[in-house]
């Protein structure tokens, strides 16, 4: 295979394709017609404005995690806990929306949120990068346990009205928090009849911004340093414990972040499952990429579509979910088969 045919975006378009044929196969066999299956699909990514939006929405979700997760891997180490760390960052992001007058500004009001969702995600991954520097524990372990504190906090947050719960009025009321007031809720970015946000513009200022700074800056040569060799790196003096646990920082800022902004897109509360596993899913969209930052934005683009997508063709036409699920698996297996080989 050439650089470019084995080239992280080009092996995803390939298995993208494979997958959906799979797809096709697997709707025939359950009786729908590959036709209205295609279209169906189609709709669901990009066929109306509202689907673009949408897509975009979840493209960014993932791009932000599969971002953090980038930086803890160039100073080696894997982070596992981007669903903890969306959680709590969807916690702290929601307490600090709720916080705020219902008069404030969307300049002044989104940016308390955001800001208020990276701290928390990045306070819950430094719980692991503290381990790791100081007693060598390893991350993996520490970030996975770490997911099922993160979901039980976020339970016990919107279950408990001394926390974050919406006043229980009846037996109807739902186990989630109040609306966001309107300053706290991120600005769309096109028409009125895309639900697209925020959130599409700060993943793209994200990958930027973390490409710019691994690769031109003083800081990303010594994180690629740690991750490379942390004991010659700690020889020349690097401070390697300091190292990996920002890098885990960043990546949990970043997870907590996205969970801000799903909490601040429609319909604006914080609820028990609010995730949907973005933080599973931008996990592998971190490992497909491989290191590369445009690779992350065209993965995530495309499991963005694929998510989209998918609901539609169950919405639409009655694919049960467990076939979305299957080709979802499937692109993964190729694509991490098809760069994983030996070339």
């Amino acid at each position: 295979m050439t650089a470019v045919a084995r080239h992280p975006i080009v092996v995803s378009g390939y298995a993208a394709v494979v997958a959906a044929l799979a797809g096709l196969l697997l709707a025939a066999v359950a009786g729908t017609a590959p036709g209205d299956a295609v279209n169906a699909l189609v709709e669901g990514m990009a066929g109306t404005p509202y689907a673009i939006g949408g897509s975009l929405n979840s493209a960014a979700v993932l791009a932000l995690i599969a971002v953090g997760f980038t930086v803890a891997h160039r100073a080696g180490l894997v982070n596992v806990g981007g669903e903890g760390q969306l959680a709590v960052g969807g916690v702290a992001g929601a307490a600090a929306g709720l916080a705020l007058p219902e008069s404030i500004p969307a300049v002044a009001g989104v940016p308390v949120l955001l800001i208020a969702g990276f701290a928390g995600g990045a306070a819950w991954a430094s719980i692991a990068g503290l381990l790791k520097a100081r007693r060598g524990t390893s991350e993996v372990i520490t970030t996975l346990l770490l997911n099922f504190v993160g979901l039980g906090v976020l339970g016990l947050a919107v279950h408990e009205e001394v926390f974050l719960r919406q006043p229980v009025t009846s037996a109807e009321t739902l186990p989630q928090s109040a609306p966001l007031p309107a300053g706290a809720r991120l600005p769309l970015i096109g028409s009125a009849e895309s639900p697209a946000t925020l959130i599409v513009v700060l993943a793209v200022a994200a990958a930027i911004v973390t490409a710019v700074v691994l690769r031109h800056t003083a800081t990303g040569l010594r994180l690629t340093s740690a991750g490379f060799s942390p004991a010659a790196s700690a020889r020349l003096g690097l401070p390697v414990g300091r190292l990996e646990a920002g890098g885990l920082a960043v990546a949990g800022g970043l997870a907590g972040t996205a969970g801000a902004c799903l909490v601040a897109t429609a319909p604006y509360v914080l609820a028990e499952h609010f995730s949907s596993g973005y933080g599973f899913t931008g996990l592998v969209v971190g490992l497909l990429a491989r290191g590369s930052l445009t690779a992350v934005l065209a993965v995530a683009l495309l499991f963005g579509l694929l998510t989209n997508g998918g609901i539609n063709l169950q919405l639409a036409v009655g694919v049960p979910a467990a076939t979305v699920q299957i080709v979802q698996s499937l692109l993964v297996v190729l694509v991490a088969a098809s760069l994983g080989r030996k070339r």
